[in-house]
């Protein structure tokens, strides 16, 4: 059937209203993706910073948390620009990093540090470790340091260099019982406990991975350097539009929610914060 004008209008009117209101959704939608703040992150870490962004949620600043399981793929992602920000490593662990790659990364700020300890599901004491005993150390270099330094101060080893937090298991001075030392990759040292006389953990990943009682280390590190805090981390060239990053740190540093959230998943007493 033939359309009259006026229905050819009306037809013309609606399909024009229809490509309008389009193309304001897709406008609309393509500013809410540019004025998101993406941030990749380590489970380990994930729910004080889930309570900063429902704050900051309600403060009109949308915050995306990605989660990477290892210490490699968050800054090989932000390298890359496709986050805004990474919250995973200390500073020591990024200028290691960008000493061995092309890494264009800076430290924006910091968060929460954290003391790490020496746990066994076998001993109670280190008087109780066999010759030979097998221990659970980190495979990088600097928390192998950290916890070669860990080792030391429960004095089952000497180091060479002992103020050097980059020692290495080739720089043991003295091992009396002959210590086997199990390398994984930090975040595989909560799941490796299982598998050793003793296990150098962090209480975070400890308490995510249900494999031990955080609290329950042998020892702790009497270190509140904080060189080891968590930072929030960018590429070089990050331009902070619209200060996103600044408000969220702002809110994590200073949110009492955040506070609970910390004491909650990490243990009152075996956190610190990184930025007084």
């Amino acid at each position: 059937m033939a359309l009259n004008s006026k229905s050819k209008l009306t037809l013309i009117g609606a399909i024009a209203a229809v490509l309008i209101i389009g193309l304001l959704v897709w406008n609309h939608q393509k500013k809410s993706v540019a004025d998101e703040l993406v941030i990749g992150i380590s489970p380990s870490f994930a729910k004080p910073l889930q309570a900063a962004a429902e704050e900051a949620k309600q403060q009109g600043l949308n915050v995306k948390l990605v989660e990477f399981s290892d210490w490699n793929t968050p800054n090989i992602t932000l390298s890359h620009g496709d986050i805004d920000a990474n919250f995973f490593q200390h500073q020591p662990f990024l200028d290691n990093a960008k000493k061995e790659t092309d890494f264009k990364i800076k430290a924006f700020d910091v968060g929460a540090a954290t003391h790490v300890g020496l746990y066994s599901k076998k001993v109670k004491s280190f008087d109780e470790l066999q010759q030979n005993a097998k221990v659970v150390i980190p495979n990088d270099p600097v928390n192998q340091g950290r916890a070669l330094q860990l080792l030391q101060q429960a004095q089952l080893i000497t180091l060479k260099q002992p103020d050097n937090f980059l020692s290495g298991v080739n720089d043991i001075a003295e091992n009396p019982k002959k210590l086997q030392f199990i390398e994984v990759e930090g975040p595989q040292t909560a799941r490796a406990i299982d598998d050793a006389d003793l296990a150098f953990g962090y209480p975070h990943y400890l308490r995510l991975a249900k494999t031990a009682d955080p609290e329950s280390a042998l020892l702790f590190d009497s270190n509140t350097d904080k060189r080891f805090a968590i930072l929030f981390a960018v590429h070089d060239d990050y331009q902070d539009t619209n200060g996103k990053l600044r408000k969220f740190v702002d809110i994590y540093q200073n949110s009492p929610k955040v506070k609970q959230a910390l004491d909650a998943d990490f243990g009152a007493k075996l956190w610190f914060p990184g930025w007084k």
